[in-house]
Parts: structure tokens; sequence; C-alpha cells
């Protein structure tokens, strides 16, 4: 287990360097370029909330076909792209026009993403532009050196259509992301059956920008225990299907924070299998080292015993007397998905234009 005092906490002043007499003035050690991308419609909201929410040292960008959409959500930078094919209104739920628009953007998608350290995508899968984009973009950020980290959400069951499309976007996500967070939209039954659908879908974005604002701010903004950005890259190299875990509770019942984060895994998945997890806690100035561990020490209990796992720890003063945590674990065996599509096929060739080959990374 390893949580400790990373680079971040001194990055605004740079680091001493050595040679073979000694240490040397210190010289600027930049900070690691984050930037968090949004692949279509559901893509878009959540990166949209992130940019009104803020998130320190981190660019936020969306990518679209669809003008009408583009136009109501705020982002550092938006893409409009594909405009010959769809005069600006969207793919149609047809995932062969969305790739064939990131065909067509290939060299601003690929300035987009050039010369970034990390980069957060996400995406709703199962519709036409985000399910033809986003893999495209994952490859080419990972072609340029990045860190890839994918959170996808996926259909309600009574989207028929719209699942397979998504179990075709999710194994071609795959072989270009370090971390692919799967997040299921059916779960939302479960956590918030009665509110409204728009507020019951504010929630899972509110989510994905919390875990985004969470981790890339844990790389940024000194805290109690940093995470570094090797320690991010680290864990989620572990690969395979990841998951979110987040609680959030009085600072008084540390035990009642993890129940509600194990409960609430947003994929049906066995987190017992996990082989590496990723975990960041924020609470008031009254947190003590003793509750900050007896969080860790619950999330971790039943996982492994060769886990990979490292955390960070920040006093937030407008956290005052609550806890909140916020997991991602890693290596985790999903069977629904894991079955899901053997192989998947290429999707169908655009009045006549074949379809875009694949590259494994």
């Amino acid at each position: 287990m390893a949580g400790r005092q990373g680079p971040a906490a001194t990055r605004e002043k740079g680091w001493e360097t050595a040679n073979a007499t000694g240490w040397e003035a210190s010289v600027p050690c930049p900070k690691p370029r984050i930037l968090v991308v949004g692949c279509g419609g559901a893509g878009g909201n959540s990166v949209g909330r992130l940019h009104r929410l803020g998130v320190a040292g981190a660019r936020t960008a969306v990518i679209n076909t669809d003008r009408v959409h583009l136009e109501t959500v705020e982002a550092d930078k938006k893409l409009l792209i594909g405009q010959s094919l769809t005069r600006g209104m969207g793919a149609g739920g047809r995932p062969e026009l969305g790739e064939k628009c990131a065909e067509l953007a290939d060299g601003e998608l690929r300035n987009l993403v050039m010369g970034q350290d990390l980069v957060f995508l996400t995406v709703g899968l199962g519709g036409g532009t985000g399910t033809g984009v986003a893999p495209r973009v994952a490859e080419l950020a990972a072609a340029g050196g990045a860190v890839v980290i994918a959170i996808a959400t996926t259909p309600f069951k009574a989207e028929r259509g719209r699942i397979r499309n998504a179990q075709i976007g999710i194994q071609r996500l795959r072989p270009n992301c370090d971390s692919l967070i799967v997040l299921d939209n059916n779960r939302l039954l479960d956590l918030v059956p009665n509110l409204p659908v728009e507020r019951a879908f504010a929630v899972m974005d509110i989510l994905i920008s919390e875990v985004i604002k969470g981790v890339a701010e844990a790389i940024n903004i000194p805290s109690l225990i940093n995470l570094d950005f090797n320690d991010v890259r680290t864990v989620l190299s572990e690969g395979g299907t990841s998951t979110i875990l987040y609680g959030e509770n009085s600072i008084d019942d540390p035990e009642r924070v993890v129940s509600e984060a194990l409960k609430n895994p947003l994929l049906d998945v066995d987190t017992k299998g996990a082989r590496a997890a990723l975990i960041h806690i924020s609470s008031g100035p009254s947190l003590s080292l003793r509750t900050a561990f007896r969080v860790v020490d619950g999330i971790t209990a039943n996982m492994r015993s060769d886990a990979n796992v490292i955390f960070g720890v920040r006093v937030d003063p407008r956290h005052a007397d609550i806890i909140r945590v916020i997991a991602i674990l890693t290596g985790l065996k999903a069977p629904a998905l894991e079955a899901a599509v053997e192989p998947a096929p290429a999707l169908e060739p655009l009045n006549g234009v074949p379809a875009l080959p694949r590259s494994s990374r």
C-alpha cells in the first residue's frame, strides 16, 4: 500500500536536480497536462457540468456532430465535426456515421490531444457520435503517449437497439485505454428510482465530474497525503474493466462512509477481485490520520492480498464535518461486458466507404 508526499507539493517552486557533485539550483518542474474530453451528447453534458464546477489544472473539450447540443454546453474548446455528412444535425444513433465524422476530423482530433499527459474521455455509449468518435480519440491520445482513462455509461435495458452498439463501443475503446470505467445507467434505478429523469441523469454527471475533479486536483493541489501523476499511472495501467465507488457521511462515522461506497458500485461486478485501487479521501480540518486509515482499510478489506492500493488525503475546509471517499477499482471482471460481443464486428460501411481499420495499442 502506498500513500506518500508526492512531487505536487513542490511543483510550483521546482525541484532541485542532482549531479555527481551534489544538488544544484532548482529547475522548473511542470505540472502534468490534463485534458477532459466529452464525446457526443452524454459525454458533453458531463464535461459541461465539470467545466461549470471548475477543476484546477485541467482543460475541458467537447466533441459533437450536433450543433444545437454543442451550443448548450460549456467547455474550454468545442469541436463540431462531420458537418459535410450531418449538416450539424447529429449522427442519428449510427456509430458508423460518427466514426466517419471522426475520420474526416482526424487532424483536429489529433491536435486536440497532442502533448497531453493524462486524457479523460467521457462518453455515453450506444448512440452514434459517442460510440463512433470516442475510440478514435482514445487511439490518438494513446499514440501521443497520454495515460487514457475512459468513463463510459451504458444504456438502460429498455434501450435494446443501443445496447449492442454500446457493447461494440466498449470493445473498441478497451485496447487504447489504460483504464475503462464503465457505469451502468440501470444502477440509477436502484440509487435514485424516484427522482425526475433530468435530476436522475444529473446524479451520474455529478459523480463523473466529482471523480475527474478529485483525481485531477489530487495530482495538482498540495494535500496532506498526495497522489502524484505516476501513482495514477501505476494503478490505472493495471487495465481491465474499472468501476467507481463513492461515499459521503459524517466524519464521526467512517464505517458508514465505507458501507455507502461499497454498496453502490455503478457496475454489476465483484469488487473483491480488484487488482488495484486508487482512493482519494477529503474532509475538513478535524480529519485524523486514524479516521482516514479506517476508511482505506474498509474499502480494501476484501480485495486481493496482492492488490496495488494507492491513496491520497486532502483537507478541504469546505467539507467541515463530513468525509468523502472516491475510489477507482481496476482489473475487475464484469461477465456481462466480457461476453458482450466476441469479436467486435466491423461497423457497417457508410455509403460505400470501407469501415476504418483497427489498430492495437
